[in-house]
């Protein structure tokens, strides 16, 4: 490699360490490492801004920033926290039976947006409901982040992993579904027994505190009915629209800016309002990230790794899918999913357009160890951070080894299960 490349990696390791040691932002790394490349001519404006392999991806940009207004103005109706309590009646005010509630609405709701809006918005909420029972919010809000990284791998929309590899593989909404959420559907099953065995011989009924549970009038939490209905038929298109790629030919992100000008144009939601409830510092990242795995594309490096793993895997596409799905699980447990995925699309781009047979299965070993890799650590997702910076602002801190003792069990069972799977569907 040449000196440049040399140097392009040591600023993009450097970055990454930041990321993963959270010692310096993770925002502040992204930007740092971005302009750094910039300053060095490892990669240039038109690189950086407009190159469709090399520069920020604009799709997966855009399609949070649709998504994450539409999900803000949702979040006014008040609809999560009757979800909440609406679970915890029928549950009869029993913890294990509230939990696997919890845990099936938040697997859905990742699906159909994506975990970590999903988290932020049910773990406040969690905490209401576990006061009343008088129980420790900690076990719940642990299950919530697992299930929220498990439920969404499902869809493209669902883990933000997801979005990156739908964006550089040229996948759709509807090959997620086809080919992620039949397993994912298993997956749940198992998570809520595993659920059982980690959690659920520790929890006691409290009669009393059930009574007053059931006390609770969920219908007060919906604060506006009109607004609701907009908000979910215009999501309802959405999804749809999403489904129906194939025959409108509308891409994700265009399909989610549209959606989020609807809601805001119809609505009594100011723009302001639907602007205030996006995570700036989430889109900001994402784009010094694709600035800086862009430059180490633009300087040779991604093509040489590529190479690298064609001749490691001498063509056979059972020994690069099942390396792929247990070095994801195990790298997305030490960093965050989001950084590996951005880098490892280009070298997995290769090696799918290099190989002989069904090498789309790659793309799915990729998704599935990201995103259930990510299960391991507390730092192994964002949504697993969220939850646990919510929980310490509550007065319940949730430690790394706390989270994580659970965490790899939950990880290495999933990722076992899945490497059957794609073995039997696609290579046998």
């Amino acid at each position: 490699m040449t000196a440049l490349a040399w140097v392009s990696v040591a600023v993009f390791l450097v970055a990454y360490a930041l990321i993963a040691s959270e010692k310096v932002h993770r925002v502040a790394a992204a930007l740092g490492g971005a302009g750094i490349m910039l300053l060095i001519h490892a990669t240039g404006a038109e690189a950086a801004f407009f190159s469709e392999h090399s520069g920020i991806d604009w799709n997966v940009i855009f399609l949070l920033l649709g998504m994450m207004i539409i999900v803000g103005v949702l979040k006014e109706t008040g609809v999560f926290e009757y979800l909440a309590i609406w679970a915890a009646k029928r549950a009869r005010g029993r913890p294990f039976r509230l939990m696997v509630l919890l845990v099936l609405i938040t697997a859905l709701a990742s699906a159909l947006l994506d975990n970590v809006t999903t988290v932020l918005l049910i773990a406040p909420v969690t905490f209401l409901v576990c006061e009343r029972l008088a129980v420790s919010a900690v076990p719940f809000l642990i299950a919530e982040a697992m299930a929220s990284n498990i439920g969404g791998a499902a869809t493209l929309v669902g883990d933000p992993p997801n979005i990156i590899i739908a964006s550089r593989g040229g996948l759709s909404f509807n090959d997620f579904l086809v080919h992620m959420a039949p397993m994912v559907v298993v997956l749940m099953v198992v998570f809520v027994g595993l659920c059982w065995l980690m959690f659920g011989r520790t929890f006691r009924h409290d009669p009393e505190r059930a009574a007053a549970v059931m006390a609770l009038d969920e219908n007060e939490a919906i604060g506006d009915r009109r607004l609701l209905w907009q908000s979910l038929t215009v999501l309802g298109l959405v999804m749809a629209a999403f489904v129906l790629h194939p025959v409108l030919h509308y891409e994700p992100s265009i399909v989610a800016l549209l959606g989020a000008g609807v809601l805001v144009a119809a609505t009594k939601i100011t723009t302001e309002q639907a602007i205030a409830e996006v995570e700036w510092p989430t889109l900001v990242f994402f784009a010094g990230l694709f600035v800086m795995v862009g430059a180490l594309v633009e300087t040779g490096v991604i093509a040489q790794l590529s190479e690298a793993a064609v001749d490691a895997t001498a063509g056979q596409l059972e020994l690069a899918t099942m390396g792929l799905l247990g070095a994801s699980a195990v790298l997305s447990a030490i960093v965050d999913n989001i950084p590996y995925v951005a880098t490892m699309s280009p070298i997995v781009a290769e090696l799918v357009q290099a190989g002989d047979g069904p090498t789309q299965v790659l793309w799915w070993a990729l998704a599935f160890g990201a995103d259930l890799g990510g299960n391991a650590t507390a730092v192994g997702a964002a949504a697993n951070v969220v939850v646990l910076g919510i929980a310490a602002r509550n007065g319940t801190p949730i430690s790394f080894w706390q989270f994580t003792k659970y965490g790899l069990i939950t990880a290495t069972v999933t990722v076992a299960l899945v490497a059957p799977y794609l073995w039997l569907r696609y290579l046998a």
